[in-house]
């Protein structure tokens, strides 16, 4: 069985783990022994962080809506439409129509990115985050 270090997804902690994979398929989780932060041990969602990787419903391409209907499209195409959905929306109503949910699935440095492209460039305030959900 193969083991491939990692962090785990689900929240900023930063706990890390192995992934085992067994023919090419990831079969569970082994937690790191040496990290400071989990020192060996897992929560509930770390022991099954990774079920989803092989979930036929899983996302792996951009979804855009054209028509009423989601089409696959490329990154650059999803991300020029959500960036022109906001500024049309800012630029309607102002910056205080918009609001910008974080995720505790990223990193602490990627949450404060986040937070600094939503006052800086969109000037919002509008700026909450799912832990405290």
């Amino acid at each position: 069985m193969a083991r491939t270090p990692s962090i785990c997804p689900f929240c900023g902690c930063g706990c890390e783990f192995y992934l085992a994979s067994h023919g090419g398929r990831v079969v569970g989780i082994e937690p790191s022994p040496s990290n400071p932060v989990n020192k060996g041990m897992l929560c509930a969602k770390g022991w099954n962080a990774y079920e989803f990787i092989h979930s036929p419903d899983r996302l792996t391409k951009p979804l855009v809506r054209k028509h009423g209907t989601l089409v696959e499209s490329s990154w650059e195409e999803a991300l020029k439409t959500v960036a022109g959905k906001l500024t049309e929306i800012k630029s309607q109503y102002g910056p205080r129509a918009l609001a910008f949910l974080s995720s505790a699935k990223v990193t602490n440095e990627e949450n404060y990115l986040f937070m600094k492209m939503a006052r800086a460039v969109f000037g919002t305030n509008n700026v909450d985050h799912c832990a405290r959900l």
